[in-house]
């Protein structure tokens, strides 16, 4: 188990620069959350500023809202689960499509404790990332495995600090340097 302070300064830290790096671009950023909630979006709007750059956040807790805010196939839903690679990048496909966003990042996942489906665990996480007119990207990660006694408030930090860090490799994408 981690302590919040210490997530919650690391979410900070990340959003506050998602935020000034996007600013200095000119890029509005979107977000598509299901197991952290709408903290992502929570995090980017405690940031002064944040409202030069964040477009909207969506946040699609369950199967249907996915289906109709983002688009999110149902057959994907059903077949994969809503935890999984396909979902998450059809979260941010949609994201981008119902947003003025440059750049998006959407979460899909399992913050635990209960819910598991599929033989998936707790922990288990996808993140994926797009700029617009950009095939997205997704990852896998397994945050219960990585920190002992994980908490669900664990993995949705965590989740969201990997987020965070997602924005601001995009962001780096369009500013032509390595993150």
């Amino acid at each position: 188990m981690m302590t919040d302070h210490s997530l919650e300064s690391r979410v900070s830290t990340l959003a506050e620069n998602v935020i000034v790096k996007s600013r200095r671009e000119g890029l509005k950023v979107t977000t598509a959350e299901s197991c952290t909630g709408g903290m992502i979006s929570a995090g980017l709007t405690s940031i002064v500023g944040s409202s030069y750059v964040l477009d909207r956040g969506f946040v699609t807790y369950s199967d249907i809202s996915k289906f109709e805010m983002l688009g999110v196939s149902m057959k994907y839903i059903h077949d994969q689960g809503p935890v999984s690679a396909i979902v998450a990048c059809e979260m941010v496909k949609g994201a981008l499509k119902n947003s003025r966003g440059d750049i998006a990042v959407a979460v899909t996942g399992i913050a635990g404790p209960g819910g598991e489906e599929n033989d998936q665990s707790m922990g288990l996480v996808f993140i994926s990332s797009a700029r617009r007119e950009e095939t997205p990207t997704v990852q896998e990660y397994h945050f219960a495995e990585k920190v002992k006694e994980a908490t669900r408030a664990d993995i949705r930090y965590l989740t969201t600090i990997k987020a965070l860090n997602h924005l601001l490799a995009r962001i780096n994408l369009f500013q032509g340097t390595v993150p």
